[in-house]
Formats: structure tokens, sequence, C-alpha cells
């Protein structure tokens, strides 16, 4: 589908890709990795002929439609709604249905336009015009937006819920290759694990850039590297890649050293002879060997020469309790609470993950345990002696991008006490900072060097009860990798609020879930808690009213049932869930029936338009056409949730 061949992009000086080539074929699915600023999205720019290349050519195969998201998406006219927002996402979605609505006007004041409008109305049909308003739905309900959200204005969302509507409308017009450029960055927990389950199905070609682990390893299964100037296709998936990356880079390393040293070695010769009349001739040759060394000279990836490290000082010491909230209720405004009645607490050396869908107060807790907010009711108590580090998810954007990596340390340094200079540069090197870096301006950093700058900054303080918001938003696949690692090391206590699933659970050892209803304790990690979710989905019968457990009072191991109690268990179970199943089996056939009932109209009504009466009123049909289609839809997805409900009891 995509031939990339030979090509070269440069911006000023910077070379960002050289002589690259490689293929996208048909249907596959490929993530797209590599350092932030390598030239991933540089790729997609090019696909979509927002960028000329200074040499070489892509070649595009057939037509393909092609979808991405735009960057500062907004509404075509100041009222436009979510929902029309979204609708209009379709390419060329909004032309044929007006063209349409022409034509029936034509056709209704006695115009022979009978087979254009067929030919319009089969345009419409096949790019699933008659139902992308449910898709369209369906995208933005699963990426957090509620059904009363749909009929507001576009210009009312903030950036971050406009890039949801973005994607939605991206989703619902199904092209035939889809390019994602980091679609999790938006997005809270849960709304990632439904991105992941929808593009599970999506039919086309996909090629996502990605840091987040848990997409790329359940979404893709070829994986493109983008560093060092150039390309490489991986055959096989992110844990192949991983490893096999690996191995090229021994390779590769290898490779250079030789280099290296036969450059070296002739370098010694010229330096030594160039001056020498009898050896002249020879060094002038070999200062052509060096030439042309230099021209195919190796380069290391970025990933390995700006890797740097992580070493997290040691938490001051401190109470059992580090913090507990007693019926804290929260309000910005005075009118609608944003936190109600909430309790719960966190003990010494807990690495607590709160999850939770975005708006529902996840950051606002933070700022409240961090002392930056006042609770508007109950109570908000750190324990004894506990020092909170607050990372808020602006923090890149807190370090003044003109100062040093020297000066912005020091700064904090000696806001909280300052001390010896020798004591303060080994902090800047436990943090990977060396003489090379100190005196570069924050604002040239690499996403993952701010990031060290940053934990720097905030251990400079020495907390023992770290409050991170998103910290893996600008960090690449190996900076989420290092942050992971050094937090699992960590033997503080940690609350982190963060959308990337494999980090949460790697390092999360429990869960906190705050919903509209409160704020539920899971005292496992994130398998347990996804786990527990189901279970309790399932015994409630799939109600999110259901009451909640924990699973702190689980059963001691000591006390297993044998089978004859297992079965009596299993006939009570059975015996409960029966009146619930014969309900959903109703359900079932009703929706069943009335499907049938439906399709039925609906194939009547497209028998008409396609062979019209002479008092055909077309206005009218598709108006009914469509909401058929709308009540087939409703149908069907009461009987897949009815369905799915009597699978799991």
């Amino acid at each position: 589908m995509l031939d990339f061949r030979n090509i070269s992009v440069h911006y000023g000086h910077q070379n960002v890709l050289t002589d690259v080539t490689f293929r996208v074929n048909k249907g596959e699915r490929v993530g797209v990795v590599g350092p932030n600023g390598s030239g991933k999205s540089t790729l997609f720019k090019i696909v979509l002929d927002e960028l000329s290349t200074d040499h070489g050519e892509l070649i595009i195969e057939g037509s393909p439609t092609i979808g991405s998201t735009r960057q500062n998406p907004e509404p075509e006219f100041p009222e436009e709604t979510l929902l029309q927002y979204a609708v209009r996402g379709v390419p060329g979605f909004c032309e044929l249905e007006a063209k349409m609505k022409a034509l029936e006007v034509r056709m209704d004041a006695g115009e022979d336009v009978f087979k254009e409008y067929g030919e319009v109305q089969t345009a419409f049909e096949h790019m699933g015009g008659y139902d992308l308003e449910t898709r369209v739905k369906v995208a933005l309900g699963g990426l957090g937006f509620s059904v009363e959200e749909f009929d507001k204005p576009f210009k009312s969302f903030s950036g971050g819920w406009r890039m949801r509507a973005e994607l939605s409308r991206v989703l619902a017009s199904t092209p035939d290759l889809l390019l994602l450029d980091e679609p999790s960055n938006y997005l809270d927990l849960p709304a990632v694990e439904w991105l992941q389950k929808y593009l599970k199905q999506y039919q086309g070609t996909l090629m996502l850039i990605s840091h987040d682990r848990y997409l790329l390893k359940t979404l893709t299964d070829i994986i493109v590297e983008v560093d060092a100037e150039t390309v490489t296709r991986y055959e096989g998936d992110l844990d192949w890649y991983l490893h096999e990356r690996e191995v090229r880079y021994e390779h590769l390393k290898a490779a250079k050293e030789n280099q290296d040293h036969h450059r070296e070695q002739l370098q010694r010769f010229v330096d030594r002879f160039r001056a020498t009349a009898s050896k002249a001739a020879q060094a002038q040759s070999k200062q052509k060997l060096i030439d042309k060394i230099d021209e195919v000279r190796i380069v290391l990836p970025k990933r390995y020469t700006q890797s740097g490290r992580l070493r997290l000082a040691e938490p001051p010491s401190s109470g059992i309790e580090m913090f507990r909230c007693e019926n804290l209720t929260f309000s910005y405004d005075g009118v609608k609470n944003i936190l109600n009645d909430v309790s719960f607490n966190i003990t010494r050396g807990d690495k607590v993950a709160l999850i939770g869908y975005n708006g529902l107060g996840k950051t606002t807790l933070m700022r409240i345990i961090a002392g930056t907010r006042q609770p508007t009711a109950g109570k908000a108590v750190l324990g004894h002696n506990v020092v909170p580090g607050y990372l808020s998810q602006e923090f890149a954007e807190t370090i003044p991008p003109d100062v040093s990596v020297y000066r912005n340390a020091k700064n904090a340094w000696d806001a909280h006490g300052g001390g010896p200079e020798k004591q303060f540069r080994n902090q800047l090197g436990a943090f990977g900072f060396d003489e090379n870096d100190i005196e570069k301006p924050a604002g040239v950093l690499s996403g993952g060097e701010k990031i060290r700058l940053a934990f720097l900054r905030l251990f400079l303080t020495a907390p023992n009860f770290l409050l991170l918001d998103e910290p893996t938003t600008h960090l690449d696949l190996d900076g989420r990798r290092l942050l992971q690692d050094a937090l699992k090391k960590y033997p503080g206590t940690i609350l982190i609020v963060s959308h990337d699933i494999e980090f949460v659970r790697e390092v999360a050892t429990s869960v906190l879930e705050i919903t509209r209803e409160g704020v539920r304790s899971f005292p496992g990690g994130y398998d347990y808690y996804c786990e527990k979710k189901a279970q309790m989905a399932a015994q409630s019968g799939g109600s999110r009213s259901a009451p909640v457990q924990d699973g702190s009072h689980s059963p001691d191991a000591s006390s297993s049932p044998t089978a004859k109690e297992l079965r009596q268990q299993r006939a009570a179970e059975r015996a409960k869930n029966a009146p619930r199943v014969k309900e959903l089996k109703k359900r079932i056939e009703t929706a069943e029936k009335k499907i049938d009932e439906l399709q039925q109209k609906l194939d009547e009504a497209s028998e008409e338009l396609f062979n019209p009466k002479p008092t055909t009123n077309f206005e009218e049909l598709n108006r009914t056409v469509r909401t058929l289609q709308f009540e087939i839809d409703r149908y069907t997805a009461d009987w897949e949730e009815a369905a799915t409900e009597i699978e799991a009891l």
C-alpha cells in the first residue's frame, strides 16, 4: 500500500531522514516507534502530503481513504455541536447528504433525476452513511463523552476533549488507512481500554505512533523503528522487536568500534606523514579513505546515546500512615462537587494507582494531598513526618526553557535549604547529568531528559510520598521503562495517575478507583483490579450501581471448600442466577424479534428507494430508513449486552 523509496528529509542543517526505504503492505498493523524528535510524525506528514521530501518518493498504491487526527481541531461554524463536528469528519458525507436532499426536492417537483439519485444514494450507502451517526455516538461514548454532551457546542470543550472528538470522528469514518499519532495522550485509562478493543476490530491498514506498550503489544504485528536518520522494519511484534533490536545493536556497536579504530589508525598516519615528502602521496590516499569513511559513518541510535539513568534517593523516614481522608468533599465553585464524601487511607510503602474517567477529580485529589488545595468539607490529613513530592501533568512546562539545567536544579536546591556544592553535583550525576549537559538550556532537552530534570528538582526537596500525575506523557519507550524500573525499586510511597496500562501494571501494588459514586479500594495490582471488576460485573448482572467489594476479605487458602461443597455452591449460584437468566433470555428473544421486523421494513423501504413509485416522498422515506437503521442498531446493542451478560452468568 505504501512504498517509501530512498526518502530524505532535512530541516535546515538537520538531517531527519536519510535514504529511507521500507514498505507497508495492505492490511498490516504497524507500530511506529523511536525516540522523541526522531522523525516518526514526519513519516505521517509525507503520507498526508503535508510535507515534501528533499529526495526520493512515496508511492501510494490504489486510492485508499486515509484517516488521521489534526492537532488543533476547530468547529466549522460557531454553534456547531459535538455530534455535528464528529459526523462531519467522514470525507464527502455532508456533500453527498446535501446532494441527496437537493435531488429529493427536484424529484418531488417532478424532475426525472432518478438515475442520478440512485448513483448518489449508492455512494452514500457504500460509505455507511445511514448508520454513521450511530458509529459516531458509539465512539464518542467509548472515549468518555456523556449523551448529554452530544448537543453541546464543540467550542465549549477543552483542548484535550476536542482531541477525543477528533479521534472519534476518524474512527467512525472507517478509512482504508488509519494513521494514529499518540492517540492515548489525551485519554484516561478506561478510554485507552475502550480504544484498544475498538482498534482490535478495525479491518483496514493501521499505522500507530505510540510509546504505549499495551497498545503496541495488543494491536501491532509489525514494528517500524525510526532512529538515527533511518527506518528499520522488524517483522514481528513488540516483544520480538525489543529482543531483536538488542542483537542488531550489538552488531552495529561492534561495526562502529571497528570503523572508529580503522579511522583512528588512518588519521594517525595522515597527521604524522602529511608534511613528509616521501610519504605525502600515501598520506593523501589515506585522507581520501578517511573522507569515504566519514560519508558512511555508523551512527548509534539516540536511545542508547541519550538513555541516561534515573536513581531515586532513599526516602526520609515517616509514620506508618501516609495520608488519610474522611468524608472529603471539594468544589471549585461552591455549587458542583468534584469530590463528594470520599474516605480512604494510604500507608507507608504503598504504590497506588488512581484510576477513573477524566473529570472525576483525580488531579484535584492529588492537589489536595499535595497541599495546593484545601477540601471544602471533611478531613485530609498527612501522616507524621510525611513530605509529599508533587509532579503535575504540566511538569515540562513548569521548567523555564531558557534557563540552564544547572540553574533550574540549583534554584530548587537553594529554595529548600541548599548545601555543599559537591553534594549538589553528586545529585546532578545521580540523575544522569554530566558536565556536558548542565549548561544546556532546558528548552533543548528531550522528553526523557526533561523528566529526569523534573525528578531531580522534585527529589532535592527530599520527599517520601511521590504524587505523580501522568509522569509518562513526554517519554518514549525507553524513557518509560527507565522510570518504571526506578519506581519499582523505590522504597517510598507512590500515588500515580497514568493512562499507560503497562506502566500501571508494573508499578502499582494497589488500586484506588474513583467513580461518581465515590472511591473504591482494591488491595492488589492492576490485573487483580481487572479480575475483581469482571467478577463484580458478573455477580451484579452487569449493573454499574451494584455494590463493590474490594477483595480485602477473601477466604484463607487453608479453608478451601471440598468437592461436594463446591458442587453445592455452584448449584446455589445457578439457582440464584436463574431469575436473571430467564429475564435475559426474554430480552434476547424480544430483541431478535424486533430486529427481524425492523429489517423487513428496512428492506421494503430500500426497495422503494431503488424502484420509486410516482407518489414516493424521498425526504420522508430517507428519514424512515435512518430511523429504522438506528432502531436496528439499538436493539442489536441490547441483544449483545444481554448475550454477553448471560454468557458471564
